[in-house]
């Protein structure tokens, strides 16, 4: 075929496609019906955004944060898109829009464009940073036994590798105050500690951490602080550069409700050089924070619809939908602290959780506690039994009535009332 005459027709073909060109536009989630809305009549305009399974009341939204319909749409759409321009998309602008939509999510973070690229998940991108450290034998880590278990396990893995020694604190789940948790940090640096994990918010039971403070603390001995934010972004506010960590990781398909497979990693960019890649990249350049991205091909789709999350989470509003979470946790959980029976394992403090939070019931395990609000009173959560935490975590997410809490309430009054 002649070389004008198809370049025509390709031409032709995606003008028949309008919903992308070979690059991202900004192209805001519509406002329909959302506008001018009451408190309580904006919820449930947004529930409606959201195709709910009928069979249970979903309280673990946690683990995956499952994407509203507008954004879904959205997605579909991008899908079709690559699928249609295929190899052209993929070796034209795929990195170019990869890089737009992670300068988006660096601004919601308040981090910088170049110290930041999207993952596929917190553990991807904390464990880049376990594994590239530039770790030397006697050489000592430190977490919490309350930290998420894969990069535990990845850590374990490179004290077998490099001689390192890790220490396991833990943090109680009713602090007296902030000191105290940055004390039970520090009273285990020695001259040989080199990196510290916190948790920005503890996965099992949501109790926030005072980062900035434990950070402050570690600089002061010479350690870096690596920051587990998997729970927050999309939830509360976050701000890197006011946390002053080193490296900072997170789930976008969590809280901000991004399709599976979508995460993020912010470095300092001081600290990029110091941190060995994973796999080789293209670029080389040792404050090039793309030289620990390397992903190769992969699902391009999901990398545009963090975009549409951003757009979503933007028609919502941050500080709205963060006070709506925790209205929504405090709803459940000042109800049964007092109830005889029920341990809330989550501070009772505002400032020190959002809206996760864990209940348990005494002489009743986690997992059965579990099964019997899913098959007793159908609703879906998770038992956790470990790390000074027996109980269900509870999670709900915008979407949710405080009707559903009520049933979710009324169900443990009746389970702790079994003795």
């Amino acid at each position: 075929m002649e070389k004008r005459k198809f370049l025509k027709q390709v031409g032709q073909a995606a003008m028949a496609l309008p919903f992308l060109s070979f690059d991202i536009k900004d192209s805001p989630i519509a406002h329909e019906g959302y506008d001018n809305l009451e408190d309580d009549a904006f919820w449930k305009r947004i529930r409606q955004d959201y195709f709910l399974k009928p069979d249970y009341i979903n309280l673990e939204n946690g683990y995956y944060n499952f994407i509203p319909q507008p954004i879904l749409k959205k997605y579909q759409k991008h899908i079709e898109t690559v699928n249609y321009e295929a190899s052209h998309y993929m070796r034209t602008v795929q990195w170019d829009n990869k890089a737009k939509v992670a300068a988006r999510v660096a601004k919601l973070v308040q981090a910088d464009p170049e110290t930041t690229v999207i993952t596929r998940n917190t553990t991807e991108s904390l464990d880049l940073v376990i594994s590239g450290f530039p770790w030397e034998k006697g050489n000592e880590a430190i977490y919490a036994e309350q930290d998420y278990g894969a990069m535990q396990i990845q850590f374990e893995l490179v004290a077998k590798r490099y001689g390192i020694k890790n220490k396991v604190v833990s943090i109680p789940n009713h602090p007296k105050n902030d000191a105290e948790i940055v004390s039970i940090y520090e009273s285990q640096i020695s001259d040989d500690t080199k990196l510290i994990m916190v948790s920005q918010m503890i996965n099992i039971t949501g109790q926030i951490l005072p980062v900035r403070k434990i950070c402050d603390m570690a600089h002061g001995y010479g350690v870096d602080v690596m920051v587990d934010g998997a729970h927050c972004v999309g939830h509360i506010e976050c701000d890197f550069e006011a946390m002053d960590c080193d490296y900072y990781g997170s789930s976008l398909h969590k809280w901000l409700s991004a399709p599976l497979g979508a995460g993020l990693l912010v470095v300092k960019k001081e600290k990029i050089s110091k941190i060995w890649p994973l796999l080789a990249e293209h670029q080389k350049e040792p404050n090039d924070i793309r030289r620990l991205n390397h992903t190769g091909t992969h699902p391009v789709a999901t990398d545009l619809a963090i975009g549409d999350a951003l757009d979503y989470l933007d028609l919502i509003g941050l500080g709205r939908k963060e006070k709506r979470m925790r209205y929504l946790q405090r709803y459940w959980s000042d109800t049964l602290r007092d109830v005889p029976n029920i341990i809330i394992n989550t501070p009772i403090e505002e400032h020190r959780s959002c809206g996760i939070a864990s209940v348990g019931v005494k002489n009743i395990t986690p997992e059965n506690l579990a099964q019997i609000l899913l098959k007793e009173f159908a609703i879906f959560t998770v038992g956790v039994d470990y790390a000074n935490v027996q109980g269900c975590r509870i999670t709900p997410n915008v979407y949710t009535t405080t009707a559903e809490l009520d049933t979710f309430i009324a169900a443990m009054k009746s389970i702790a009332a079994r003795g």
